[in-house]
């Protein structure tokens, strides 16, 4: 069992990346992926505890990226974690990321509500990782302002929440072409969270060479239907659980192997990455 989408730390997850592995391999998977937001900062360590722990740990990434003013998310796996270009590209992701957060703290201030960026900012579970909107709800929670993750996105912080915000970012082509460059293999993540199937083909024509089909939060008919477009289309079809670790107790998204492929899948990506890369 592969599970291709998991968040550390690095990210906006709450688990460590020595944590995550040791999940992982508790839940018998061979291979799982380490795919932070706009960050390669957790790979790195997962590697290290994968090889402590018998399991193979896959650099991964999860590029945040808009199109028509929508969240559009996708993932790159078996990237050189080291180039140093797209380091700096991703650094640059980060800031548009600090500044949507500025953003929604003051559109919930205005709402009456009394938040800080330091408060928020104290949520997070290791230095320097990313700060992002669980985060957010995590001090929301704390306050009393809403009882779980999932009220918090659907009131203030989702795309229909009272406080949203989402600055410009680059579009999903660039972060395909950003994964390219630096050896990876992009795939699209979630494709049926965006209920946007002429953006999904656009994708495909545009270098894509995956999609995440089987989803936490796809339906059964959603995980067939791109299950079938994936097989039309010559695409890579991947799985994943979307871990990102638990928060009052309760695990957001999918717990670790909730979703999961074969190992086959891992072929297919390494022997294309390496296609990348020649």
């Amino acid at each position: 069992m592969v599970d291709l989408h998991t968040h550390t730390t690095a990210s906006d997850g709450t688990y460590s990346p020595q944590e995550s592995v040791k999940r992982a391999k508790e839940k018998g998977l061979q291979a799982f992926a380490i795919t932070d937001h706009d960050t390669v900062e957790g790979v790195k360590l997962g590697v290290v505890a994968g090889e402590k722990w018998g399991i193979e740990v896959i650099p991964g990434i999860e590029i945040s990226t808009v199109d028509s003013g929508h969240d559009i998310h996708v993932l790159g796996y078996y990237i050189d974690t080291e180039d140093e270009e797209f380091l700096t590209r991703i650094s640059e992701l980060r800031n548009v990321r600090n500044r949507r957060n500025e953003m929604i703290i003051a559109n919930l201030v205005e709402l009456g509500i009394p938040i800080s960026l330091d408060e928020v900012t104290k949520k997070s579970k290791m230095a320097g990782g990313n700060i992002g909107r669980p985060h957010i709800a995590e001090v929301l929670i704390e306050k009393g302002i809403v009882k779980s993750m999932d009220e918090a996105f659907q009131i203030y912080l989702g795309k229909t929440g009272k406080a949203y915000a989402n600055p410009p970012r680059i579009s999903p082509e660039e972060a395909i072409r950003y994964i390219r460059d630096a050896g990876g293999v992009p795939v699209l993540a979630h494709p049926g969270l965006y209920d946007n199937d002429p953006l999904v083909r656009r994708l495909i024509q545009n270098g894509l060479v995956g999609i995440e089909a089987y989803h936490t939060d796809h339906s059964i008919e959603q995980e067939r239907y791109y299950e079938e477009l994936a097989n039309q289309f010559g695409l890579i079809k991947t799985a994943g659980s979307d871990f990102h670790g638990e928060r009052n107790g309760v695990i957001f998204h999918g717990d670790i192997g909730s979703k999961y492929t074969t190992y086959d899948t891992v072929i297919q990506l390494r022997e294309v990455a390496a296609k990348m890369k020649s």
